[in-house]
């Protein structure tokens, strides 16, 4: 693992098993929230600079996004942050521990609108069971997407899902709202669905 003190990012010694996240953080009894998918850390930033209390994992699979927010974290001195430059369906059926997630935040995921992509989406069944496996009891999931034909897709996997049950969705602040959101709100409809795990 990397000096922490000189990166927030964490490169995996093994890439087949789940990474001990927990000691990858000063105080590693905290909860552990997942932003997936975090791109340029909008959100991220924001939000885990008003949770101190909480440790915050960015994942996104595009280096140079990696990098900037990796710059602006240690900026703003956000030490309860680490990084992981990783696909997301990977990342949560592998990497990522069982019974280690309070809350995943999922924005605006790549619907892959053409229907020969469809089976690149990242949900579908295995991802619910990958989310269901790594989500403490209790915990969350926050899903948004400006892509209706496909939030109608996953609310429909959800509420098929007696392992979940829907709660009101999460509404970010001003500051928390992605680059992308910011652009997209004025052009039409974002939905958005919030589940937890049954216990």
């Amino acid at each position: 693992m990397p000096d922490q003190e000189q990166t927030f990012r964490i490169i995996p010694d093994d890439w087949l098993n789940p990474l001990p996240v927990a000691r990858l953080f000063e105080h590693p009894a905290r909860p552990l929230e997942v932003d997936m998918g975090c791109g340029k850390g909008r959100f991220l930033l924001a939000h885990a600079a008003g949770h101190p209390e909480v440790n915050f994992l960015g994942i996104d699979r595009m280096l140079r996004r990696v990098r900037a927010l990796d710059r602006k974290a240690r900026r703003r001195g956000l030490t309860h942050v680490r990084l992981l430059r990783m696909e997301a369906y990977y990342a949560t059926t592998y990497l990522l521990p069982a019974d280690a997630v309070t809350t995943f935040y999922i924005f605006f995921p790549d619907p892959w609108p053409k229907k020969r992509h469809h089976e690149h989406r990242l949900f579908n069944p295995r991802y619910m069971d990958a989310l269901h496996r790594t989500l403490r009891a209790g915990g969350r999931v926050h899903f948004a997407t400006d892509h209706m034909p496909y939030f109608e897709e996953v609310c429909g996997l959800f509420r098929a899902d007696a392992r979940f049950r829907e709660v009101e969705p999460y509404i970010p602040n001003e500051q928390e709202r992605t680059d992308f959101e910011l652009w997209y709100i004025r052009q039409g409809e974002v939905g958005r669905m919030s589940v937890e795990k049954v216990e």
